[in-house]
């Protein structure tokens, strides 16, 4: 952890309070002192660099001439191992002069395991506010955390063997995807290494990856009992209304996706209208590259570690489709649909790359927008809570 330059530390003096830069008039302030290294460590808005908590410095960023003993110097220094911060955060502390008056520097890496708490509480910044983590950032924090580990659908789905996936659609479909041409024919490797080399089996380990049973098996539900898609159309605009049509659609990931966007396509109802006497035109109450990609979006990105399907409900006004599992990482709900982009699920992602169902990474959003508009949509409603995301699109009028 490098220490500041004395250029570096006069402007983050003179610089207001942020997500990033905290200053406390004295040392006395312990319990508040924590609470902003805690929320430093924990890092919420995702910077990936370390914050900076001056003590010695007013809120207006005049300096507050404070004698800075080794006492006060050994206290500060042991906020990050006396256990009232777990996991102990990586922190540097640094006694500086600054135009002839003492300061303490601390800077606080992001931790690698958040959330972090102080006193068992997850404390995050806001901009120059800090508070308690509500229970969606500590979610997002905690997944965080996993993405830094080896995510769900990379891991090995233990008692499962190489003869548990479809050899032949393997061969057929995908490595041909997969694979530059030219490097399939002069590959005499055995598919074991051809797999492991596509992560389909994960290093050290001979069972398929949770992706691959997912995306190769004949039978996914078998071991992720969700792997499915929900289809139900209602006569009214309620839950509780009768069901005119129901359907489960299962099987591999690329028959779930085909065999949604099939549903997809026989629901949409088109209304031919007459221009003069002899043009007409054909006017969609939903275009169908919007729900594709909504419908793609929840496989590729909804968790798979629970036993809720992705929904598709269709109402006489509206579409409803729910992704299991809430925002991912670095996503939340200022950024959501940016430029931003977490996968949840990178194998399975890369998976429905290769297969040609996303031809580019971060654009289905954009793309959902896009096409709602040139059909006279109404913008898509997102409403995003811990567990799911569930997108309503209204009909065209």
């Amino acid at each position: 952890m490098n220490s500041l330059t004395d250029a570096r530390l006069q402007r983050l003096v003179a610089d207001p309070e942020s997500d990033r830069l905290e200053r406390k008039r004295s040392a006395g302030q312990m319990k508040e002192i924590r609470k902003n290294i805690c929320a430093f460590a924990n890092d919420l808005p995702g910077h990936g660099e370390a914050g900076v908590l001056l003590i010695g410095v007013e809120d207006d960023g005049r300096l507050a001439d404070l004698e800075i003993d080794d006492r006060t110097l050994r206290r500060l220094v042991g906020l990050g191992k006396d256990g009232t911060i777990l996991p102990m955060p990586t922190m540097a502390v640094e006694k500086r002069q600054l135009a002839g008056s003492e300061i303490v520097v601390i800077l606080v890496e992001p931790s690698d395991v958040p959330p972090v708490r102080s006193a068992g509480v997850v404390w995050v910044r806001v901009g120059p506010t800090v508070r308690a983590a509500t229970p969606h950032e500590e979610r997002l924090l905690s997944e965080r955390r996993r993405a830094r580990d080896v995510n769900f659908d990379m891991r090995p789905a233990r008692g499962t063997k190489l003869t548990d996936l479809d050899q032949d659609y393997l061969r057929n479909r995908y490595l041909p995807q997969a694979v530059a041409p030219e490097v399939l024919e002069q590959n005499e490797r055995p598919l074991e290494r051809q797999l492991r080399s596509l992560r389909l089996l994960p290093r050290d380990s001979d069972c398929p990856a949770w992706g691959a049973l997912l995306a190769f098996s004949r039978d996914p539900r078998e071991w992720l009992p969700s792997a499915y898609v929900q289809f139900l159309r209602f006569d009214g605009p309620h839950l509780t209304d009768p069901i005119s049509h129901q359907k489960v659609i299962s099987g591999r990931l690329e028959d779930v996706v085909l065999g949604s966007e099939q549903l997809i396509d026989l629901n949409i109802a088109v209304e031919t209208r007459f221009v003069g006497q002899e043009r007409e035109s054909r006017h969609p109450d939903y275009p169908i590259e919007a729900l594709r990609q909504l419908v793609r979006n929840a496989l590729m990105h909804r968790t798979y570690e629970t036993n809720t399907p992705v929904r598709v409900y269709w109402f006489p006004d509206r579409v409803e489709i729910t992704s299991p599992g809430g925002l991912y990482g670095i996503v939340n709900r200022s950024n959501f649909g940016g430029d931003l982009i977490a996968h949840r699920n990178p194998l399975v992602a890369e998976i429905m790359y290769r297969l040609g169902f996303a031809q580019r990474f971060g654009v289905g959003i954009p793309t959902v927008y896009r096409e709602l508009e040139r059909n006279g949509n109404p913008e898509p409603v997102f409403d995003i809570d811990t567990d799911r995301v569930i997108a309503v699109v209204r009909a065209a009028s």
